[in-house]
């Protein structure tokens, strides 16, 4: 039985359509994805805004409420709830150069108004997570933007949401770049940062996506251990990344198995999900897989995530131990790639 328990977003099942070609399945009612997501197996749905109220930006305050009850009904109806809530800010062209740090008032004044949104949709789903994924929150050019400017203005939204709702988090999943070149906030030590200088540091934390700090160049499990230091990891996307390249989102473990292996443990060890957070699984299906197989991707996510948490608690403390006295740490390795070669 897992300690765990898995969320999922809409997102994760797609049309395949990449910077470089066409759509090549057809898109799934959100509804459908629900009931599926629930037969696989998750507990919960993660959002952004516009999933969870389509056309947002059309609708007054009240519609956008009306329309997140609507949605909160269909989760129920499938025995799920919401995890957090995400502006999707980074496909409105009003914030093609940022949000929260574009050079326009008028673009920040939406950046703004499209996060406390974000709550109000939280709180009619019934989370109390926002998600801030900050992603054109940087620059192309790099003299296009005062970077001392740019982390204060980020540190200005986030303070405005922890003042707008007394009882909403904010969780910062950081990312080095794309579609950025150069982030503000690129590693879970930056978005730290920015919780201690906020006006409630207890309510700011961080959601640490596996691939993300592989572009970084950074270890996973280390970047997951660095906030649970702190009491900071409020959330989890696990995923895979071939390399320094793009941001593929590949099934959890299937390129780096120890990598993945390590994430595990170091959550296991210290007791994750606890407090209520979730495992999410942010996976996408290669693009060129046929329709029927767009939730395999998950189904495989999932069962890889269980078999090494099943692995982790399995784990030779002792036997660790004892390496480490002896410093024979060769032994120790080939212990951990047995331990994951055996059935």
């Amino acid at each position: 039985m897992s300690m765990f328990r898995f969320s999922v977003g809409p997102w994760n099942v797609h049309s395949g359509a990449d910077a470089f070609g066409p759509e090549v399945r057809s898109e799934i009612p959100f509804a459908d994805k629900v009931k599926r997501f629930k037969e696989i197996g998750f507990d919960a749905v993660q959002f952004h805004d516009d999933d969870a109220v389509p056309d947002m930006n059309d609708l007054s305050d009240a519609q956008i409420r009306a329309k997140a009850k609507a949605t909160r009904k269909i989760l129920e109806d499938n025995g799920l709830v919401a995890e957090f809530v995400a502006p999707r800010l980074w496909m409105d062209r009003r914030t093609i150069d940022g949000g929260y740090t574009s050079n326009s008032a008028k673009e920040r004044e939406f950046a703004d108004w499209r996060s406390l949104r974000s709550i109000d949709i939280a709180n009619e789903l019934g989370c109390d997570k926002i998600v801030l994924w900050l992603a054109r929150e940087g620059t192309l050019c790099y003299e296009s933007k005062d970077a001392i400017t740019s982390v204060r203005r980020i540190l200005d939204a986030i303070n405005k949401m922890l003042e707008y709702d007394k009882k909403i988090k904010v969780l910062i999943e950081t990312k080095p770049n794309e579609p950025v070149d150069i982030s503000f906030c690129p590693t879970m030590g930056h978005a730290l940062a920015l919780s201690a200088a906020s006006v409630d540091p207890n309510r700011v934390g961080g959601l640490l996506e596996s691939a993300h700090a592989m572009l970084a160049g950074l270890d996973p499990a280390n970047e997951i251990a660095f906030a649970l230091t702190f009491g900071k990891l409020w959330g989890v996307h696990l995923n895979d990344q071939n390399g320094l390249k793009f941001d593929q989102d590949k099934a959890f473990g299937v390129q780096n198995l120890r990598t993945a292996f390590n994430q595990v443990k170091v959550l296991v060890e210290n007791n994750y999900g606890s407090k209520g957070e979730y495992v999410g699984l942010d996976v996408k299906a290669m693009r060129t897989q046929p329709q029927e197989n767009s939730y395999r991707h998950l189904e495989n996510s999932l069962k890889i995530a269980k078999m090494l948490e099943e692995k982790a608690k399995k784990f030779d403390y002792a036997f660790q131990k004892k390496c480490v006295e002896t410093r024979d740490y060769e032994a120790l390795e080939m212990y951990v790639l047995e331990l994951l070669m055996k059935g």
